[in-house]
């Protein structure tokens, strides 16, 4: 895909990351003869429906800073480290935002929160029915686990080995213990699964969102730091960090779904206190809610410093998701 200079501010790195992704993405999906055309129109509509590629940022990002802490360790200093560890970590970030899309797609279905609005558009079952929008979530799902295994290319074991462990990472993130298992707690806590119904407190409110949300923001930080070359210490760092970004994420979530609008949300507002829904606001009111989103900020800062991966974007990353308004 071709090495980049480094970008000089946030703007411009999340510019470059998303050019990079939304190539490699065009690129890395099939499309006919090898697959027949509604699948691959379908996986193409809510792929490049828009949104923050917040979580292939995050990986790219990260392999970013733990490119510059090798630099910055290094006697030689070799500027080309940082372009080429993004470039071992794009097609992690190409699988991991296939995961997060096909995750919505089935999310926005009317056995799971029903929606009919998605970045603005509408949702991809209300364009292609529910059948092909299961079908095509599928789908996305195993493209990702194929990407990851075909890319990059590699005969060297020891870059082998960082694929096979950022695959084992996602698939862990994706799954019953996390980004699957939230969704079923929070199915639970809605009341949509008969006879099974859960009350969650601020406790176990906070462990639903880290497996919900959390678990594959975890997975597209820690990814970038192994594809990249980072050491044990610097791969923790990076999980750590984004287990704090990715509850403050969904703090902040919760409390746009309450002061936001459909228009600048690019989905529908208000649902979750229409479903009677678990959120931070409504446990913890929007002020209280908003520290807590601070506090995290606060405690993702800390963790860089200790594992000197201040160097890069992720910082910046992380007030933004604090200050977003959409």
């Amino acid at each position: 895909m071709g090495q980049v200079a480094r970008a000089e501010s946030l703007a411009a790195f999340i510019e470059q990351a998303r050019l990079r992704v939304d190539r490699a993405l065009d690129a890395w999906l099939p499309a006919p003869p090898a697959c027949p055309a509604i699948v691959s129109e379908a996986m193409r509509y809510s792929v490049f429906a828009g949104g923050k590629r917040l979580r292939p940022i995050l990986t790219l990002a990260a392999a970013d800073a733990v490119a510059r802490q090798i630099e910055s360790r290094s006697t030689s200093g070799s500027a080309g480290a940082g372009p080429g560890a993004i470039d071992l970590a794009l097609p992690a970030a190409c699988a991991i935002e296939l995961i997060h899309t096909y995750s919505l797609i089935h999310d926005d279905l009317p056995a799971m929160d029903d929606d009919t609005l998605r970045r603005g558009r509408p949702t991809l079952h209300v364009v292609y029915g529910d059948g092909v929008a299961i079908l095509a979530g599928d789908a996305l799902q195993a493209e990702a686990f194929g990407l990851l295994a075909r890319e990059p290319e590699t005969r060297e074991a020891g870059l082998a080995m960082r694929k096979l462990r950022v695959a084992a990472l996602v698939a862990e993130a994706a799954g019953a213990a996390g980004m699957v298992g939230g969704q079923a707690i929070d199915l639970q806590a809605a009341g949509q699964v008969p006879g099974y119904g859960l009350v969650l407190d601020s406790t176990s409110l906070e462990g639903m969102h880290r497996q919900k949300t959390g678990a594959l923001i975890r997975a597209s930080a820690a990814a970038g730091a192994v594809m990249a070359g980072g050491d044990e210490e610097a791969v923790d760092a990076a999980d750590r960090w984004a287990a704090d970004v990715g509850l403050a994420f969904q703090i902040v979530d919760d409390i746009l779904d309450v002061e936001g609008s459909a228009g600048d949300l690019g989905k529908t507002a208000g649902k979750d206190a229409a479903r009677d829904k678990p959120t931070y606001p409504a446990l913890f009111g929007i002020d209280r809610s908003r520290t807590l989103a601070r506090e995290c900020l606060d405690r993702s800062r800390s963790t860089l410093a200790r594992a000197a991966l201040g160097a890069g974007w992720l910082h910046e990353i992380a007030e933004w998701v604090v200050s977003r308004r959409n």
